[in-house]
């Protein structure tokens, strides 16, 4: 970095950003990661569906392997959130609560919150920890197998997820989070004929037991072996639509086969962007992102030892 500009600012210190990171130092350009902490996979107590860690691996601890991976090849991490984003002639001014920076590009790799259920922050983290809340059946179907699972949420979002979780047990109850559970009466059709029980909300009043999850609903305290939220989520892609990019229905970035955003300069790789929402998906997209910003840059000027 030579006078505060730097080649590129990565927003966010996910599985996606840090993956950027470490391809971007290894390319030998300039890289700062700006990171506010709040990572959906420091949240994982352990995933046993991303490949290479048979007997699993925390989220906490992968991102602390990868921020050093990242470090040792010169990228620098400010624990800070950004607060602005602007274009500026061949660069981007960028303001968080550490400082302001220029940057020749940037990569945005801010990833989404899931919405949670009515529950006060230390049950929620105490319930992650211990298995008994879960949030992605794909990464973690297979630990719930022959479990007894509630599927908490209302339409079509949760009626797929119950149907997906029946794949790997017959105990699967879809409780609605509000009195309305939001299906037409095909999904009902279906959902029952598959062996899917559904109870009418509204569901809360969550407490952890003994060996279970319990909570209140139209049909009195249930427990379960498992309970997974099936809410949706909030895309942080605020600092993209604030330029102007072009965004999905839902919210998400829209990018190109190379992860470009419709703004030069701008890319974007991970749960930001729609596609899978899995660890492999976005390290996968983050190599994608920072070729293309190392090519894209070296069009301007050859990368030269």
């Amino acid at each position: 970095m030579s006078d505060g500009r730097m080649d590129c600012l990565i927003v966010g210190g996910g599985p996606a950003g840090l993956t950027a990171a470490i391809y971007l130092s290894r390319f030998r350009l300039s890289v700062v990661v700006v990171d506010a902490g709040d990572s959906r996979a420091a949240l994982i107590p352990l995933t046993r569906n991303h490949a290479g860690f048979p007997e699993g691996i925390s989220g906490q601890v992968l991102l602390a392997r990868m921020r050093e991976q990242a470090e040792l090849y010169g990228a620098r991490m400010i624990s800070s959130r950004v607060e602005a984003l602007e274009i500026a002639p061949e660069d981007f001014l960028v303001r968080c609560s550490t400082g302001a920076f220029r940057a020749r590009a940037v990569l945005l790799a801010t990833g989404v919150t899931n919405r949670r259920p009515p529950m006060d922050e230390t049950l929620h983290a105490q319930a992650l920890a211990q298995g008994r809340l879960r949030y992605c059946p794909v990464c973690d179907g297979y630990e719930v197998t022959d479990q007894r699972v509630a599927v908490i949420g209302g339409g079509a979002r949760a009626a797929g997820e119950a149907e997906f979780l029946r794949a790997y047990t017959a105990s699967v109850t879809l409780i609605a989070l509000e009195a309305d559970d939001g299906l037409d009466e095909s999904r009902r059709r279906r959902l029952d004929e598959i062996g899917v029980r559904r109870i009418a909300g509204p569901a809360g009043d969550f407490a952890l037991e003994d060996d279970s999850i319990s909570l209140a609903c139209s049909r009195g305290r249930l427990r379960f072996d498992a309970v997974y939220p099936a809410l949706g989520s909030e895309v942080h892609s605020d600092l993209a639509r604030g330029l102007g990019a072009a965004v999905t229905e839902d919210g998400c970035i829209k990018v190109d086969v190379h992860q470009r955003t419709s703004i030069e300069g701008l890319y974007a790789a991970g749960d930001v962007v729609l596609g899978l929402d899995q660890i492999s998906h976005a390290m996968g997209e983050a190599g994608v992102a920072a070729t293309a910003l190392r090519n894209d840059l070296a069009k301007r000027g050859p990368f030269l030892r």
